[in-house]
């Protein structure tokens, strides 16, 4: 009877000990299993994210969105455009504050090191406002272009136009209104013929400088990039 008795006891405490160590295995597995379908989907996540085109806005406060939220400027906005209608593009915004064309043409090598698919040119407004040659800012928009395709040839290039003040006088903002077709004529590139259509000159689309646009006049220069940008695309 003892012996019966002995021979009980020893099956369920094996039983018993059996049972406790196998949920601590199975929460273990769990935990692994979640950790790897975690990894898997950041991985996954980053790969798409490194397989999308690389769309690259170059430009001064303009793109930069000076006086704005990050997501209120023009480059946002057209990301989110992109994004609604499923293209795989992704946005790079590289525009800086106070920047010319000569400012440019020595940033953009740095710009350069990325993988560029579409490159929107924005340069030119700060040389009209300071009254710089137009000849010497067609040069360096050239030099730019020359760069660019050079790093990249099979990159597509959108050069978009800007006025000269009338305070510079007629003969002037002649010469620096008719550098953009020039330029794009030359270079097969696609143009915006004037970039703040709509906007330039209007109080209420512009700050308090009357030079930088408001939330609502980035609004009205994305869709004006649009009407270029799609058949880019």
């Amino acid at each position: 009877m003892k012996k019966h008795f002995l021979l009980y006891l020893f099956v369920c405490l094996t039983v018993w000990s059996c049972g406790d160590t196998a949920t601590p295995v199975k929460e273990a597995t769990n935990k692994t299993a979640a950790t790897v379908e975690k990894t898997t989907t950041s991985q996954t996540t980053a790969a798409t994210t490194n397989k999308k085109k690389k769309v690259v806005f170059f430009g001064d406060s303009l793109t930069a969105g000076y006086g704005l939220d990050a997501d209120q400027g023009f480059p946002s906005l057209i990301q989110k455009k992109i994004d609604t209608l499923g293209l795989e593009y992704e946005v790079v915004n590289a525009g800086l504050s106070g920047e010319t064309t000569a400012g440019g043409n020595s940033r953009i090598d740095w710009i350069l090191r990325q993988p560029i698919d579409v490159f929107i040119l924005e340069l030119g407004g700060n040389d009209g406002l300071r009254g710089i040659d137009p000849s010497a800012s067609f040069k360096n928009l050239q030099s730019i272009i020359d760069k660019v395709k050079a790093k990249y040839p099979a990159a597509k290039i959108v050069l978009a136009g800007m006025e000269a003040p009338p305070n510079m006088g007629n003969d002037f903002t002649s010469e620096f209104r008719a550098m953009y077709p020039k330029l794009a004529k030359a270079n097969d590139t696609a143009l915006i013929p004037f970039l703040l259509d709509k906007v330039g000159g209007i109080p209420e689309l512009n700050q308090a400088d009357g030079i930088h646009p408001t939330a609502k006049g980035h609004q009205l220069i994305a869709e004006t990039i649009w009407k270029v940008l799609k058949d880019v695309l």
